[in-house]
């Protein structure tokens, strides 16, 4: 497969090799981004001692959060190791380099996969591990570690149904990409039974659960201030996180009939994709609600604020007094309930929370989140919640207890990465 991989690779690159190159070229963004991800200015010294050298590395944003617990708790657990992080997006790195900026030893750009430059990279770094977040399967770096002996090591897999559909369409591609790892660590069950229909090794597979689990032990950073965000003093906040197109229509709809219910509701706004906040202002006019984004001006506006910046959502989570999951209203998969929950906040969520079924079945069972299937639906859970504090303070609590009971998953990462090295 690697064979046929690299031929593929060539040929493709020789016929699109000089429209490529131009479009580099012309377009500053990836200019030298492209540089760098090919190995150039590559520089690393490892210090001497024997000191082992762990590469982490992680695709965009999502990624690059669900690893600052396991990396808090490498750097507090295990001061001694070097820690190398990468990225593969100019996101994610941007992210990365303001998260982690005091306990990783460098930041490097994530190697095209293409084998000369794979094998520079691993000539510089010489890493004693390597630690890839969730998902960026790619061939050549994986199979140049394993001729190498260079022990690799997923960390919060896991296999949505849409992307199991694909592993077992193309699963003479991806089986060996699996199972080029020496261990596999999954947030579930169900996660771990994907693996094992895919035909890797159960022996390679640990149910380690989700790193966000352990958020607020090794997050020492601590969340910023209210003051930070200029937000409303001593109004009741409604954060909704990670929304897609579609979802924003429901919850302005439902927010303006909430307003004559509880005047003293503020919402904010945080899409996922970050350059939409412009669109949401004016998706909010339209219907008499004047919002600002916090990239334009760093004020909420009258009526509610678009978060449309990176990195800030799981910090402006703990001020709110209950938080709507993104993407599940709209058949977009969900996303991660437990930033708002380990901090004590009641969560709702639509009924598309595939992505996430085991950890927000939890939460509703528990009784720390609510899913709702309309906006209507929508509009009675935030009225029941917000004008009965106890049974907030009450599902709050539910939703935190729920988190806290799943705590644990660094602690065992590190016993394992212990046994790698």
């Amino acid at each position: 497969m690697i064979t046929l991989y690299n031929i593929l690779q060539f040929l493709l690159l020789s016929i699109l090799f000089l429209p490529l190159a131009i479009f580099v070229i012309l377009v500053p963004k990836y200019r030298l981004r492209t540089l760098r991800r090919l190995g150039f200015g590559l520089s690393y010294v490892r210090k001497s001692g024997g000191k082992k050298t762990l590469w982490i590395h992680a695709l965009s944003v999502g990624e690059v959060t669900s690893a600052l617990p396991l990396v808090s708790g490498l750097r507090k657990k295990m001061p001694d190791v070097q820690l190398v992080f990468s990225a593969s997006s100019r996101a994610g790195a941007r992210v990365a380099e303001h998260l982690l900026h005091d306990k990783v030893d460098c930041f490097i750009p994530f190697p095209l996969d293409i084998l000369p430059v794979i094998n520079r990279f691993v000539n510089v770094i010489q890493p004693d591990l390597f630690i890839l977040v969730e998902t960026d399967f790619w061939p050549n770096i994986l199979a140049v570690l394993r001729r190498r002996n260079i022990p690799t090591l997923l960390v919060n897999g896991r296999i949505s149904t849409k992307s199991m559909r694909s592993y077992q369409r193309l699963a003479f591609f991806f089986r060996p990409l699996f199972s080029s790892f020496q261990a596999l660590s999954m947030q579930t069950g169900k996660d771990r039974e994907n693996l094992i229909l895919l035909g890797v090794d159960k022996r390679q597979i640990h149910t380690f659960g989700n790193l966000k689990y352990d958020t607020d032990l090794y997050n020492a950073s601590g969340p910023m201030s209210r003051l930070s965000f200029n937000l409303p003093e001593h109004q009741l906040l409604l954060v909704a996180g990670s929304t897609h197109k579609g979802e924003e229509k429901i919850l302005l709809q439902s927010y303006k009939k909430l307003k004559k219910e509880i005047p003293g509701l503020y919402l904010i706004i945080a899409p996922r994709d970050v350059d939409r906040g412009t669109e949401l202002q004016a998706l909010a006019s339209t219907m008499e609600l004047m919002a600002n984004c916090r990239s334009h001006i760093n004020a909420g506006g009258k009526d509610l604020f678009i978060l449309d910046t990176i990195g800030e959502l799981s910090s402006l989570y703990s001020h709110a007094d209950l938080a709507f999951i993104g993407g599940s209203l709209v058949p977009a998969g969900g996303h991660n309930p437990i930033e708002p929950a380990v901090v004590g906040v009641p969560v709702l969520y639509g009924p598309h929370m595939e992505d996430f079924s085991e950890i927000s079945e939890e939460l509703v069972q528990a009784g720390g989140a609510t899913m709702v299937h309309s906006g209507d639906e929508l509009t009675a859970a935030v009225l029941r919640l917000l004008q009965d504090n106890p049974l907030r303070k009450k599902a709050g609590g539910a939703a935190r207890a729920c988190i806290v009971r799943q705590q644990g998953v660094i602690d065992r990462h590190l016993k394992l990465i212990n046994e790698m090295l």
